[in-house]
């Protein structure tokens, strides 16, 4: 009797660098059959099954050891970062933390890429992803409708410039809500931004 599985994304959290530790990947392979592959995305996330029986269990069991688990499918990613390479404060890294919190396994119309990046060098890539913040000084520039792949591919459009944090979290779950009430049923969160508009988009923010 097969035992049915559920797919899951794990990851070490928002932290210096994309970084798990021996004692992480030995939980994590505690839990693969000797044949059963496990999936390392591009945006920083492994994917693996897991027996839907006890996955509750499981992922409380990641979240002991410093994992952080997510849902697969149509819901916000965890978000993308640079790896904080001049220290927490100075790169914002508690601000990146709260904002994963905030809108990380949200479900959307269709999967949604956030990214951060703690300087303007943007080693997170925020300009090619749906959403990107960018931390310029002591303040948050907020792009949207980025995409990185694809023949079309595109870099976002700056939404906002000089937000803190709180001005940023706030935003940030606007347009969410904007593209949870109002896209269609698997619509790109790109296609969205270009069938509202940016400009209607700011207006109603």
């Amino acid at each position: 009797m097969s035992v049915e599985k559920i797919k899951i994304a794990v990851n070490g959290g928002i932290q210096f660098g994309a970084k798990l530790n021996a004692k992480q990947l030995a939980l994590l392979a505690k839990y693969l059959d000797e044949d059963q592959e496990v999936e390392l995305t591009t945006f920083q996330q492994i994917y693996l099954e897991v027996p839907q029986s006890n996955a509750t269990e499981i992922m409380q069991e990641f979240r002991l050891s410093g994992l952080s688990c997510y849902p697969v499918g149509n819901y916000v990613k965890s978000l993308r970062t640079c790896n904080f390479c001049k220290g927490s404060e100075e790169e914002g890294m508690p601000i990146a933390q709260e904002l994963n919190r905030i809108i990380a396994g949200r479900e959307v119309p269709f999967t949604l890429k956030a990214a951060y990046t703690g300087c303007p060098v943007g080693c997170g890539e925020p300009l090619v992803n749906d959403i990107g913040i960018m931390k310029i000084k002591d303040t948050y520039s907020l792009y949207i409708g980025g995409k990185a792949t694809g023949k079309d591919a595109e870099i976002g459009t700056l939404l906002m410039k000089e937000l803190s944090p709180e001005e940023l979290y706030r935003k940030v779950e606007e347009i969410l809500e904007l593209y949870i009430n109002e896209g269609k049923k698997r619509e790109k969160f790109y296609k969205f931004v270009n069938r509202i508009g940016i400009d209607q988009i700011k207006e109603r923010l």
